[in-house]
């Protein structure tokens, strides 16, 4: 009986269930390894590792499409750093690997020495053993990229190793998307952030505050000077002088710009509640306190908290301040663990520190721990000058919200700088919004702050002095861009409301200007 011969298909059949068992647990290695991590460039040089470890295929590449410079680029590399072979790039077409992307097939190559076109690059790869390449894709768009690999043996079963490659770069594609998705994102989240802090920048810089009057000019050169340092600021004035604009301004062009700007105004709590915000709370401090919460020390950390209203905190509270103003360090409300914190402190006041600390009323060291930089803040009828250009910038903020044109007349700005302004700034605020109620062409003038009900005749009968530059005080009565009734009120404003030597200004009779008063409908000033 002759010997019976080999069964060769058993053996095929044997080697192939084999490969297929190693290449399945392979892939489950591969997406083990995607799903771990979004940086892009490890992740693939780890899914390479795996190729080579599990996968039997060495030299593994990973080459993406850079689409905007229309080029394959060098993005991972089997046991060596990618970034010194990342000036080495493939056109589409150029090579095998440009081969591989603009024809969006794999290639299967049983002997890499037999192709020509195969430009060995890198150097790195055995010419007797086989070269196989695939396209990465993304979905059913075009190839993003070219994944590469040698397997270890001769020409056996390439087919299926072919397909084992396909399917680990279907993989590395939907990381490859996941990857490049959440990069954009981030990328736009960046630029929007870059975008809103030179927003924030620009609207709470210097050149966002007006003022031309010299109190104001060493105000700004305070700013420009403390901004630099980590000094505590006291800054102080009447109510609706802008403190709260000041510490904007001295944060965010500071080193701590980028980090937390907190604010509280200390008048607005009770004792209880004002040690809560400050300091926060553990749950269970109080009834209500059904979580732990940071305060706003803890919110603040790494950047500034502003302290508004702080003549307004009692003794009892005054003490527990001085604690993290002079040591950085505080316990939450119902805590025992102290908590450091490196908070820059500006506060701000509109009473008299000093008569209360005479008084007994305020802590001698907490006002000194805080009076470290004052910066005074002047009342605007020291700084009438700058009345033009506040009310300028007021009707113009007032424009934008109620969406139209609006403008001020000269007239207009003579009468506000016949008044000194208790409220301040904000009080013209005010004024400046009611103006704009009032007025129905967008025109405010004279009359339509008189209709504000401004009493400009209980204050001062003459603006203060002001420089040229700022303040309307001579108008040129043969203006071609004024019309008759802003000249002639114009006169009237210059010759003090009297009618006679307006009308010598003017070159008219009394009678005349007796006249255009009536027909022009010019409320008369008496003083």
């Amino acid at each position: 009986m002759s010997p019976k011969a080999p069964d060769f298909g058993a053996a095929e059949d044997s080697s192939r269930l084999a490969l297929l068992e190693f290449q399945l647990a392979a892939l489950f290695e591969v997406s083990s390894v995607l799903s771990r991590s979004l940086n892009l460039r490890q992740t693939l040089r780890e899914v390479l590792g795996v190729l080579h470890e599990r996968g039997g295929m060495r030299y593994g590449l990973v080459c993406l499409l850079d689409e905007d410079r229309g080029e394959l680029m060098i993005s991972a590399l089997h046991g060596k750093d990618a970034e010194p072979f990342e000036k080495v790039t493939y056109q589409p077409g150029e090579g095998v690997i440009g081969q591989i992307l603009s024809s969006n097939e794999p290639w299967v190559l049983p002997r890499l020495g037999d192709e020509p076109r195969f430009l060995d690059r890198l150097n790195l790869y055995d010419h007797d053993l086989p070269f196989i390449g695939v396209p990465i894709r993304v979905g059913e768009e075009h190839p993003v990229g070219v994944l590469t690999a040698q397997p270890e043996s001769g020409e056996t079963l390439l087919g299926y190793r072919a397909r084992f490659l396909e399917m680990v770069a279907n993989l590395t594609g939907q990381a490859v998307r996941l990857a490049r998705t959440v990069e954009a994102e981030q990328q736009a989240l960046r630029e929007e952030r870059d975008k809103l802090r030179r927003e924030v920048k620009g609207t709470h810089g210097f050149d966002s505050i007006i003022g031309r009057a010299d109190a104001m000019r060493l105000v700004f050169e305070q700013v420009r000077q403390v901004a630099k340092w980590n000094t505590t600021v006291l800054i102080r004035g009447e109510s609706g002088t802008g403190k709260e604009l000041i510490a904007n301004a001295i944060h965010y062009n500071s080193p701590r710009a980028r980090a937390p700007f907190v604010k509280l105004n200390c008048a607005a709590l009770p004792d209880n509640l004002l040690e809560s915000e400050l300091f926060g709370h553990e749950k269970g401090a109080f009834t209500g306190a059904v979580s732990q919460r940071k305060g706003r020390f803890e919110q603040a950390d790494g950047g500034t908290l502003f302290l508004d209203e702080i003549g307004e905190i009692t003794p009892a509270f005054q003490a527990k301040l001085l604690r993290v103003l002079q040591e950085g360090e505080f316990e939450r409300v119902g805590g025992g663990r102290t908590i450091k914190v490196d908070v820059r402190v500006i506060a701000a006041t509109n009473r008299d520190l000093e008569a209360e600390v005479r008084a007994g009323d305020f802590r001698e060291d907490l006002y000194y721990r805080l009076n470290v930089m004052p910066i005074r803040m002047p009342a605007l009828r020291e700084r009438m000058e700058d009345i033009p250009d506040l009310a300028r910038f007021l009707v113009g903020k007032v424009a934008r919200m109620q969406g139209r044109e609006l403008q001020i007349t000269d007239s207009a700005l003579r009468v506000l700088m016949r008044y000194e302004w208790p409220g301040n700034v904000r009080e013209l605020e005010n004024c400046m919004e009611r103006a704009a109620v009032m007025c129905e062409n967008g025109i405010i003038d004279r009359d339509v702050i008189n209709l504000t009900g401004l009493d400009v005749s209980a204050t001062a009968s003459e603006p203060a002095p002001a420089s040229t530059a700022a303040a309307p005080h001579h108008v040129d009565l043969n203006d071609p861009n004024l019309d008759e009734r802003e000249r002639v009120i114009a006169a009237l404003e210059e010759a003090g409301w009297v009618q006679a030597k307006a009308a010598r200004l003017l070159n008219m009779t009394p009678r005349q200007i007796a006249y255009r008063i009536q027909t022009l409908n010019i409320k008369m000033r008496q003083f």
